[in-house]
């Protein structure tokens, strides 16, 4: 087995932990205990229903037995408790079955998304030190297996990988389960580590975010209090499932939680979901602002019966007052914003709040014990209304990225507050709205993007001298990426085009290609001689608003 994933975990101090659990948000459940519970409680409800290509609908029972078995295979296999697992599925049913058999040995999934490729693949593999990746064999139009090829070449800790589908060189899957009778239980305890989610990071590749059982199933919980969630929620799952959005807000997991169905989309468009809301009589679903803009505009023609449709989640990213003014007409449905991060903290506006008040924050926190400070540039906290420098933490706020003592020194206060890099400013009923991003950390849609990853490959290219990558406001995605060039001398320019080319070419996320390219011949700077990205983004034009953006 590798190195213990606990001792490199920061964690609550003692007295921290014995609050929470006196509080009643720590109640000493695992995920594990939760999917047996509902299993037992009500085996014959559906839990999870996949409509493509062909409707397969999981029961309670059907979904605990299959996590079960093939937890037994994963065992037979060597995975162990504290091994990491690399899960890089799309929106399909044997995420959540290999999630849970995960959970049941006590090995921590590592959350990747779809469009994550060579370059972070190789990174999470090695850094994690994980003994398997799962995949499919194909997802949009790209082949997996030979992504994983590429991988175990870079991770020696690696030696499985499991795919959905055809195996080409590796294992199948559905070649993995085995009975589960007389399997060990030595799974984790509800203060273990469930999981290494991904940072958005602002410094290169993301760091790994250590949640445990107890602190996220507290999340669960109070986001399902919330929104409404109970056994009679249809969930549809639209972003992709690893993302902490769609999971926990209240997510897919949130759902299971309380008993409900979660509804798999294999893609978040009017064209596939709607038909799919219409069939499935989807009551609540979640989104990012941009994708929240296609839908208002499509629903005004949707041919489909979206009248089942109770509540959307907007959140990932700022949702702009005009915009958020028009879901509700348009879609016939309740809107609540979200705001959050990974790290912990989650913020609603309230079915019960007034109409002004949900159009125009982002909501408030889930616990009485999340401890909000809201600071100026030298650390001393400002009044309400006033904005500043969002601080916060609480119990399912972490106190530490997985093994990075180095940056957990500046990413977190002395006394436990984790910096999030937001501005925002609290009202006077204790909503927060935002302003934006202190850090250089690009929000694309809800994707994060952390500049210094495309400029080092940017910087690359034989005819690149230096570049800088901001984000530029742009009406339907928040922001988009803007690539400041200059060439070295006498290069002739490669023009932008061969500029995506180039990073593209590099084994990276397709959302991460800057979306536009510009050739200079300085970049501005500050008094001390640095660059200037406030003053890049304030050259840069705003992009158009009468079209989404191109696909890169």
């Amino acid at each position: 087995m590798t190195a213990s994933p606990y001792e490199d975990a920061p964690t609550w101090p003692a007295e921290f932990a014995a609050r929470y659990r006196a509080a009643g948000h720590w109640r000493g459940e695992t995920f594990t205990s939760v999917l047996r519970e509902r299993a037992e409680a009500h085996g014959d409800r559906v839990a999870l229903i996949d409509p493509a290509p062909e409707r397969r609908a999981w029961t309670y029972r059907e979904l605990d037995e299959r996590a079960a078995r093939l937890a037994a295979g994963f065992r037979a296999r060597g995975i162990a408790r504290g091994d990491r697992v690399v899960v890089q599925l799309p929106n399909i049913a044997e995420f959540a079955e290999v999630v849970f058999a995960l959970f049941r040995i006590g090995a921590l999934p590592v959350y990747a998304l779809p469009a994550h490729r060579e370059t972070e693949i190789g990174y999470f593999c090695s850094f994690a030190e994980a003994v398997a990746y799962v995949i499919p064999d194909q997802h949009a139009g790209f082949d997996h297996r030979a992504l994983a090829t590429a991988v175990r070449e870079q991770a020696p800790t690696l030696k499985h990988v499991f795919v959905v589908g055809d195996p080409g060189g590796h294992t199948a899957l559905a070649d993995v389960p085995c009975d589960a009778a007389g399997a060990p239980e030595d799974g984790p305890e509800p203060h273990d580590l469930a999981f290494l989610q991904l940072s958005g990071g602002t410094t290169g590749v993301p760091k790994l975010i250590p949640r445990t059982h107890d602190d996220y199933i507290y999340s669960l919980r109070g986001s399902n209090e919330i929104c409404g969630v109970d056994a009679d929620t249809r969930f549809l799952v639209l972003l992709p499932a690893a993302h902490n959005f769609p999971m926990s807000s209240p997510g897919w997991l949130g759902t299971l939680y309380a008993g409900g169905t979660v509804v798999l989309c294999p893609r978040p468009d009017p064209a596939t979901a709607f038909p799919v809301i219409e069939r499935e009589r989807v009551t609540m679903t979640g989104m990012v602002p941009p994708l929240a803009l296609v839908w208002t505009d499509a629903a005004a023609s949707a041919e489909q019966d979206l009248s089942s449709l109770e509540l959307i989640l907007v959140g990932g990213a700022k949702y702009s007052e005009t915009a958020a003014r028009r879901l509700e007409p348009a879609l016939g449905c309740r809107l609540m914003q979200v705001f959050g991060m990974a790290e912990g903290l989650v913020n609603y506006t309230r079915l019960d709040d007034d109409y002004e008040t949900i159009v125009g924050t982002q909501g408030r926190p889930i616990s009485e014990d999340d401890e909000i400070r809201i600071v100026d540039d030298a650390g001393q906290d400002v009044p309400d209304g006033r904005f500043g420098h969002l601080l916060t933490r609480g119990p399912y706020t972490i106190r530490g990225y997985w093994r990075a003592p180095e940056h957990n020194r500046t990413a977190f206060t002395e006394d436990g507050f984790y910096r999030t890099g937001d501005i925002v400013r609290r009202t006077a009923s204790g909503h927060l709205v935002v302003e934006g991003r202190a850090k250089d950390q690009i929000n694309r849609g809800g994707e994060k993007i952390a500049p210094e990853e495309v400029e080092n490959i940017i910087l690359a290219h034989p005819s690149v001298h230096d570049v800088s990558v901001v984000g530029v406001a742009d009406p339907y995605l928040g922001e988009r990426t803007l690539a400041y060039v200059i060439l070295r001398e006498g290069a002739e320019p490669p023009g932008a085009l061969a500029v995506k080319r180039h990073v593209r070419a590099h084994g990276i996320a397709a959302y991460k290609v800057p979306d536009l390219v510009e050739f200079v011949d300085v970049f501005p700077q500050t008094g001390i001689g640095k660059i200037s990205k406030k003053g890049l983004r304030t050259d840069a034009a705003p992009a158009s608003a009468s079209t989404p953006p191109a696909q890169n």
